[in-house]
């Protein structure tokens, strides 16, 4: 089992802004539900917290508060490419460090994440936006996931 001990503090500062850059990605897709939005990112950190014990690694990522970078972005598009760029640095990180299966326990948390962060504001008269859509696969595209 991998834990923060085995990354240096800028890999493990990677590692745990993935999964909120993925959530801010999700967020800036289409316009309403921030509050709902957000509060979904930090509510898929607390029902990750449930299944303590399944990986040391996930453990030790959600037993912190969620990290983002505050960079400033001179638009929208770029503030999804550095996000999704650290998406990808997450994984690259991880994939060096961490066991396949810890790799990929990391990749659907933060596809989870993504899912609730899309699915906490209906935009019209849908659970999930074309928007959302879109930008759940470009996450899905920079972890790497296959599923």
């Amino acid at each position: 089992m991998t834990n923060k001990t085995a990354f240096t503090p800028d890999e493990w500062l990677s590692v745990i802004e993935g999964p909120t850059s993925a959530g801010l990605v999700v967020v800036t897709a289409s316009h309403g539900g921030t509050f709902r939005e957000t509060f979904a990112m930090s509510k898929a950190y607390v029902e990750a917290r449930s299944a303590h014990g399944t990986s040391e690694l996930l453990d030790e990522l959600v037993d912190q508060k969620p990290k983002m970078e505050h960079a400033h972005a001179h638009s929208a598009e770029q503030l999804k490419t550095d996000a999704l760029q650290r998406v990808r640095a997450a994984v690259a990180v991880l994939e060096t460090k961490a066991t396949p299966e810890e790799v990929e326990d990391y990749r659907q948390f933060v596809l989870t994440l993504a899912q609730k962060v899309a699915a906490a504001h209906r935009e019209n008269g849908q659970d999930v936006s074309p928007a959302e859509a879109a930008a759940i696969e470009e996450i899905r595209s920079s972890l790497g996931a296959s599923t």
